[in-house]
């Protein structure tokens, strides 16, 4: 894989707390895998609502082969499968990224 970075912001539909439940630990499981290995999640984490508990959606930091990899790990997301997702932003990092900082959340691939 090569070292191209991402940063993937999911913006989810208001009011949706117990489908974003159902469907947490598949998700995790989701990130876990870099989604069957489209990409792997360096750090991510969900986002909320100036109250810091009212959830508005999730971020992560990719490392993905291409833009199109990326979108596809997006899509691939039980959170985005469910419903749950309103937009998907993916947008490229800086060649300057110091991703070697970062303890990754999905493991590189064999």
């Amino acid at each position: 894989m090569s070292t191209t970075f991402w940063l993937m912001v999911c913006r989810h539909r208001p009011g949706l707390d117990a489908l974003r439940a159902a469907h947490r630990d598949a998700h995790r499981a989701h990130v876990a895998s870099g989604g069957g290995g489209l990409a792997r999640v360096l750090v991510g984490s969900a986002t909320t609502a100036e109250d810091g508990a009212s959830p508005t959606g999730n971020f992560g930091i990719l490392e993905a082969a291409s833009r199109e990899a990326a979108e596809a790990f997006a899509a691939a997301d039980p959170y985005a499968l469910a419903g749950l997702v309103e937009t998907i932003e993916i947008t490229p990092l800086s060649a300057q990224f110091q991703a070697h900082r970062i303890d990754p959340m999905t493991p590189r691939a064999a």
